[in-house]
């Protein structure tokens, strides 16, 4: 008895050691992963002076820097930019994927299976090499259709239609789909697009929900090709307002982070809205 309980007791000195390792690796890898965000919104209430001495602690600027903000840029017109492309994007990119992808798994032939081949081949070659022919291409569409052209939202738009990946990610969780309720819905003489309507989106929601987050994101935080085919201050978004905001002469860091705090806002309450969905869809689960 006495041998069982030194046991025990040996067992559970292990137990005990072993949690506070595991917990207190976690919660180092919290501090940093929350400490960037922390350090924003701090700064964001304080000088830009402040921010340079490297001050932890809230200001009372927070009013100060919204106003400065407002009256040295258009940060509205620039939130309304990007949440218009992403918002575009996201809903073109997500049905033209997800019926690729449906189209891929579903119908499958030899020639389908080459194109899906070179899908994932164009992954590999980087958005830097098709900067130029893809600008060449919206220059000689400027003339025959100016409201495609240079510096406007559709060409920020028309590129991210339609991505590899996408089509990847829709295809590997469409074998997770049951194909035999498809057989049933055309035995009772479902037609293939009501299918796909009816059957197929509702029961990949949690896919649905992973593709939005991510494309949502990719497109807000987009930087390279707004750069490039957006010559107005116009048609500006917020990363590129950001951007004009850190290469002044004298920047001032508490209204920089203050943008970099109002742009961060949206995509941090619509991934913790969806965290669960997301998880799931990542995961390849089927609902």
């Amino acid at each position: 008895m006495r041998k069982l309980s030194i046991r025990v007791g040996v067992i559970s000195v292990k137990k005990l050691v072993k949690n506070i390792g595991v917990y207190s690796f976690l919660s180092i890898a919290a501090f940093v992963s929350l400490f960037p965000f922390y350090w924003i919104v701090i700064s964001a209430t304080n000088r830009s002076i402040d921010v340079t001495r490297g001050r932890m602690l809230p200001g009372t600027y927070l009013v100060e820097n919204f106003r400065n903000l407002m009256a040295s840029t258009d940060f509205w017109g620039a939130f309304l930019n990007s949440l218009q492309i992403s918002v575009l994007t996201t809903t073109f990119a997500l049905a033209i994927a997800s019926a690729a992808g449906y189209g891929f798994e579903i119908y499958r032939t030899r020639a389908k299976d080459m194109l899906f081949n070179i899908l994932l081949v164009s992954m590999m070659i980087p958005f830097a090499a098709l900067m130029i022919p893809l600008f060449r291409m919206f220059a000689r569409i400027t003339g025959l259709f100016p409201a495609f052209g240079i510096d406007t939202i559709p060409s920020v738009i028309l590129p991210s239609f339609a991505t590899a990946f996408l089509i990847f990610f829709f295809r590997q969780s469409t074998k997770m789909f049951e194909k035999e309720i498809i057989e049933a819905a055309r035995i009772d003489g479902l037609s293939e697009f009501w299918i796909f309507i009816r059957i197929y989106m509702p029961t990949m929601k949690t896919t649905y929900v992973a593709a939005t987050i991510i494309t949502f994101m990719a497109s807000w935080n987009a930087f390279l090709w707004p750069l490039v085919i957006l010559q107005s201050e116009a048609n500006r978004t917020l990363p590129l307002l950001i951007s004009i905001l850190g290469s002044s002469y004298s920047p001032d860091f508490g209204v920089i982070l203050l943008a970099i705090a109002m742009a961060t806002a949206p995509m941090a309450v619509l991934f913790f809205a969806l965290q669960r969905h997301f998880v799931a869809g990542m995961m390849g689960s089927i609902k």
